[in-house]
């Protein structure tokens, strides 16, 4: 039989149980499935709104806030998005796309942590350098790493949001070329060279493991070939989109951040055994169509981008660096004459948020326009107490 429009959670507990029996599972993907499969069931304590006039009742369950599920994000994007806007600065600014070679995406996806890690650092060390050559000072960017392709296929990389210019170490506000950051070849040659030298650096120290596809890879001439190749090869950098000031960012910058592998809006029809979702063909304009594959392949590819536990996929550099942004930024905004932008939603309860979002008053009865009081209850098995899918 099949169902039209299902949901992440639908999928799961069609074909997880599947999935467990022909794959080996991580304690990360078992804890996000199982969030997943229990989001807004009541698995996890729900509330109750009632009208004193009316008794109308509404009852809302309690979302997971798995940073992997795709009903948890909406409002934790709006939230984050919201409290950036206090350390924008109304310059322009550019989203940079860092890629590795798909031949280091075995030993990437068997070392997530530490290769992830690499990623960012590489990344940070690149545009710091070449901002310090190309402007004369240091900028502020933001690093999001995403490990997905269109199709769910392993693709790691990162979106970068950086100002296009930079405070110099005379305490000036240096600006770049208007619509020019930096050569794009120059920053894939930069990219290439740090992070294949620290991937030398962790190799050194034996701080790799190899398993799976990666597990070729752990004879020293397999290793040192696979240098070879990726130093040969060209790596590809991409300056996608230049900003005209900050109102810009602020439309653009939830896009990126908490974005996860994929939404329930893409996936259109599940059967017995496969799911049907739309994907982009970038080969060919950009264009969505349609992509059927097994059910247990399609749980796999999704599994497959859980991050490492505690692992950070949003990181803040320069300028936005937790300890430069409270004193570095309002030194900038007043260089620079430019206004600050507050927070929206900073204090706010959260029905006030939906309110303010979603144009939403779940305070107010829907039947006969009276107030709402709200009681809350509790999970009957607390999160932590969780017993794996």
């Amino acid at each position: 039989m099949s169902i039209a429009n299902p949901t992440m959670r639908d999928v799961l507990k069609r074909f997880y149980p599947d999935f467990r029996e022909q794959h080996t599972v991580s304690a990360e993907q078992s804890k996000a499935a199982w969030h997943i499969m229990n989001c807004k069931t009541g698995a996890f304590g729900s509330n109750i709104a009632r009208c004193a006039r009316c008794g109308h009742i509404q009852y809302h369950h309690n979302s997971c806030r798995d940073r992997s599920c795709p009903m948890c994000q909406a409002i934790s994007n709006e939230l984050w998005a919201d409290t950036q806007n206090e350390f924008l600065l109304d310059v322009e600014y550019y989203h940079v796309v860092l890629t590795c070679p798909q031949e280091l995406y075995p030993l990437i996806y068997a070392n997530q942590k530490e290769l992830y890690s690499l990623f960012f650092r590489a990344a940070s060390e690149t545009l710091t350098e070449l901002a310090s050559s190309h402007i004369g000072g240091m900028p502020g960017f933001i690093a999001v790493l995403h490990t997905w392709g269109s199709d769910l296929s392993y693709h790691p990389h990162l979106h970068v949001l950086i100002t296009g210019g930079g405070l110099g170490k005379d305490k000036t506000w240096h600006s770049g070329k208007p619509g020019y950051l930096f050569p794009g070849k120059a920053i894939a040659k930069l990219f290439r060279g740090k992070f294949l030298a620290g991937l030398r650096r962790i190799h050194n120290a034996s701080r790799l493991v190899y398993y799976g596809w990666a597990k070729e890879l752990e004879q020293e001439e397999a290793f040192q070939d696979l240098l070879k190749t990726c130093y040969g090869k060209q790596w590809v950098s991409d300056i996608r989109k230049s900003f005209a000031g900050a109102e810009s960012v602020m439309r653009y910058l939830g896009r990126y951040t908490h974005r996860i592998a994929i939404g329930n809006s893409r996936i259109l029809r599940m059967d017995d055994s496969s799911v049907t979702f739309r994907v982009k063909d970038y080969k060919n304009g950009g264009v969505w169509k349609e992509q059927t594959l097994s059910g247990v392949e399609f749980v796999r590819r999704f599994l497959m981008h859980i991050p490492p536990r505690h692992f950070v996929r949003v990181r803040h550099y320069g300028l936005l660096c937790s300890r430069n942004k409270n004193t570095l930024i309002p030194l900038c905004r007043q260089l620079l004459g430019c206004r600050k932008f507050l927070s929206k939603l900073k204090d706010l309860k959260k029905s006030a948020v939906i309110h303010r979002i979603y144009h939403k008053d779940v305070t107010v009865c829907p039947r006969c326009g009276a107030h709402m009081s709200l009681e809350t209850i509790r999970s009957p098995r607390p999160l932590s107490n969780a017993p794996p899918p």
